[in-house]
């Protein structure tokens, strides 16, 4: 069991220290740099855990980590047990570990009234050891059931439902359009926030097991819709929601105006020594973010390291509280100001402001954002008169989130119905109308946060093992929302 007084010896948060950021910037390297002091902090941190009798870092974790008991496994160095337990819920607590922003922490029963225990940081360092130690190895299933899955798409949800499909002995192809697997955990997620060693030595052991990549294929072109049934027993999309949400503003077709998800891919490939045709880049530019969350930051510090002159991030949304406001109580995932590593490096971010007009030169570049305060009165958004002004930029960056799944393509060639917030319509199995056709992930969840789409595509992974063989010991952490909507 946990150290009954761990909590009162220790009360404070420790976390690795993060590299200086004049030296962070030269390089695309993870900002944190492992120290053989963060070892004993790590012990102690792992000691503050209570072994709560109703532990509600639970409820804050779509996969049901076994939070309180690695936390012990780690406070008494029991590695192997450690990883054996993190491993039990969750396929990648590498990938998680670095990109979660862990809504375990916000519902951690210390933090109430103490600062909550740091179990992101506690997960990730027990992957990391136990890569080291040598005890992440194949799970090679030991006889295999004959019926073939193909799984569309490489992020996340994709990778969980192949390995646990895979596993179980089902014959598992995943199909990627880009060049090489991972989706957005390649191209989207920036090399200062996860590695792409991390993802790499994953799909080393995933091969290993015996799940087939077929990356640079763009399933619904390359290979319809109708000879992907035709070759498979059963199908799960997990091609997240890829349609980008627009700026309808003046000057929108303006040169030097890009999705955040056309800028992020090239310098992902270029921090990799690939030569990048035409490279959007911000070096020796103002640049304007519009768009305050997750891809919003990686864009600032994608751009930082790029050399930019100076980074504006813009929020439609008003700034956040520093603290729990009243109406988002313990445990629920409030809504706060958060300092990301990216944010410390630099820029300026700018709260409560609606881009009016993107404004030109005379060689038809951008060369200013018309912006406008705004406030939200009775839930409508007003602006504020009087509050006009003028941004340099010559480069601009829209990070304004996804609105769905593209419709045709693979999607209307299946047939499959997708609701009016541009998900794919599932049941409670994660199936949909057209059999044996199965929806995990973004795709049918929406935009979601990477430990969703885990949990997704292993709840998935057991909805298909139990159509293919009438039953499935796989565990199915989540159920998805059917409900019909009418917004």
């Amino acid at each position: 069991m946990a150290d009954p007084r761990g909590f009162l010896k220790v009360r404070d948060r420790e976390l690795p220290a993060r590299r200086p950021v004049p030296v962070r910037l030269m390089d695309w390297g993870e900002v944190y740099a492992r120290r053989e002091e963060d070892s004993a902090a790590l012990t102690r941190q792992a000691g503050r855990c209570m072994d709560c009798g109703i532990p509600f870092c639970h409820n804050g974790c779509p996969l049901g980590n076994l939070i309180p008991e690695w936390n012990d496994l780690t406070r008494t160095g029991r590695w192997a047990e450690a990883i054996e337990a993190l491993h039990a819920t969750n396929n990648f607590p590498d990938f998680t570990g670095r990109l979660c922003p862990a809504p375990c922490e916000s519902a951690c029963v210390l933090g109430i009234n103490q600062p909550a225990v740091t179990i992101k940081n506690i997960e990730q360092s027990i992957i990391d050891e136990a890569f080291e130690r040598g005890l992440v190895t194949p799970q090679v299933p030991d006889r295999l059931t004959g019926s073939t899955v193909a799984v569309i798409g490489s992020g996340p949800a994709g990778l969980a439902a192949a390995q646990q499909l895979t596993r179980t002995g089902h014959t598992v192809a995943v199909y990627e359009r880009d060049d090489a697997i991972g989706g957005l955990l390649r191209y989207g997620i920036p090399e200062f926030k996860m590695e792409k060693r991390h993802l790499d030595r994953r799909l080393e052991q995933m091969a290993a097991e015996g799940t087939r990549f077929r990356p640079g294929v763009a399933v619904g072109s390359d290979l319809t819709g109708t000879e992907l049934l035709e070759r498979y027993d059963a199908v799960v999309l997990a091609i997240g929601a890829t349609v980008r949400r627009e700026l309808p503003v003046p000057g929108r077709d303006l040169a030097g105006v890009h999705q955040a998800m056309d800028y992020l891919p090239q310098a992902n490939r270029s921090s990799h020594g690939e030569y990048v045709p035409d490279q959007i880049t911000a070096a020796g530019k103002d640049v304007v973010i519009i768009g305050g969350g997750d891809t919003g930051a990686d864009c600032l510090g994608t751009a930082l390291r790029q050399g930019a002159t100076n980074v504006v991030q813009l929020e439609i949304m008003p700034r956040p509280p520093e603290e729990r406001p009243p109406g988002q109580p313990w445990p629920t995932y409030p809504t706060l100001y958060r300092v990301s590593s990216a944010h410390e490096e630099g820029g300026r971010r700018v709260y409560a402001t609606s881009t009016v007009e993107l404004v030109g030169d005379e060689r038809g570049r951008v060369s200013h954002l018309r912006v406008v305060e705004v406030t939200f009165t009775e839930g409508r958004l007003e602006q504020v008169p009087g509050t006009e002004q003028l941004i340099p930029a010559q480069l601009v960056l829209l990070a304004m989130g996804f609105t769905g799944v593209p419709t045709d393509g693979l999607v209307g060639q299946l047939g499959l119905e997708v609701d009016p917030r541009g998900r794919i319509v599932r049941d409670e199995r994660f199936g949909t109308a057209q059999e044996p056709v199965f929806v995990a992930g973004d795709a049918g969840r929406g935009q979601s946060l990477i430990v969703w789409a885990i949990a997704e595509g292993r709840a998935a992974a057991a909805g298909v093992d139990a159509y293919l063989r009438g039953r499935t010991d796989l565990p199915a952490p989540i159920t998805p929302d059917t409900r019909s909507l009418t917004v």
